[in-house]
């Protein structure tokens, strides 16, 4: 089923001005910048932030025709630090992630942790936005449903990267898996995915509702 062609221009009511879009840009590219100048691992750097860099090269491409709501873009370069972070110490070494060790008293550096809680939260609204300006969905039960089996089927699929890493590049990828000697990290990674999607619509969604505006959420 289709979605009639002017549904699909119907742009939000609120997305960055251009000031504030450059500013978003200009954060993204220093921050990897810096990253990929400090990395202690550079093979680790790279499948890590690879995401970043791919992604603000397509944001930037179709932002004439496809602007994105300012909520959407300021998490998505919230995403990308905590990405950047992660590749440029590698996750079992950052240094924020020892803050948090400090602060929560954990066993291990849950860095990766919160890389796996963005990995649901930041892609939920990104899925949501997506969903209601591109396809039939309305908001509602199915919506909620299908951004939610978005994200963890991307973290499956990010699973399934992992693995093939693993194969393909042995203990070099030792640093990228992140496991930290937990049998369970996988579980944990789908498990922290999952709980970021819905705690992202629950907290999120009559926010970027407003966003939105009622020309997108009505279909008009």
């Amino acid at each position: 089923m289709h979605k009639p062609s002017h549904i699909q221009a119907t742009a939000p009511t609120r997305i960055p001005a251009r000031g504030e879009a450059w500013l978003l840009v200009a954060i993204t590219l220093v921050a990897l910048a810096i990253s990929g100048v400090i990395a202690r691992d550079h093979l680790t750097w790279l499948l890590e932030t690879i995401w970043v860099m791919v992604g603000l090269a397509i944001i930037m491409w179709r932002w004439s025709g496809f602007p994105l709501t300012r909520l959407l873009c300021w998490l998505l370069v919230l995403h990308a630090l905590v990405l950047i972070h992660g590749g440029a110490y590698t996750y079992a070494q950052t240094p924020a992630g020892f803050w948090l060790q400090d602060l929560l008293g954990t066993q291990r550096n849950p860095w990766d942790r919160v890389g796996h809680l963005m990995q649901g939260f930041v892609p939920a609204i990104l899925a949501r936005e997506l969903f209601l300006r591109l396809t039939p969905l309305r908001r509602g039960g199915w919506l909620g449903y299908f951004v939610i089996a978005a994200c963890l089927s991307f973290s499956a699929f990010f699973e399934l990267i992992e693995w093939w890493s693993a194969l393909i590049y042995g203990a070099d990828a030792d640093a990228f898996l992140a496991t930290q000697g937990d049998q369970w990290d996988t579980q944990w990674d789908m498990f922290l995915c999952l709980c970021g999607a819905i705690a992202s619509l629950v907290l999120l969604s009559r926010w970027h509702d407003r966003q939105l505006g009622s020309a997108v959420l009505d279909g008009k």
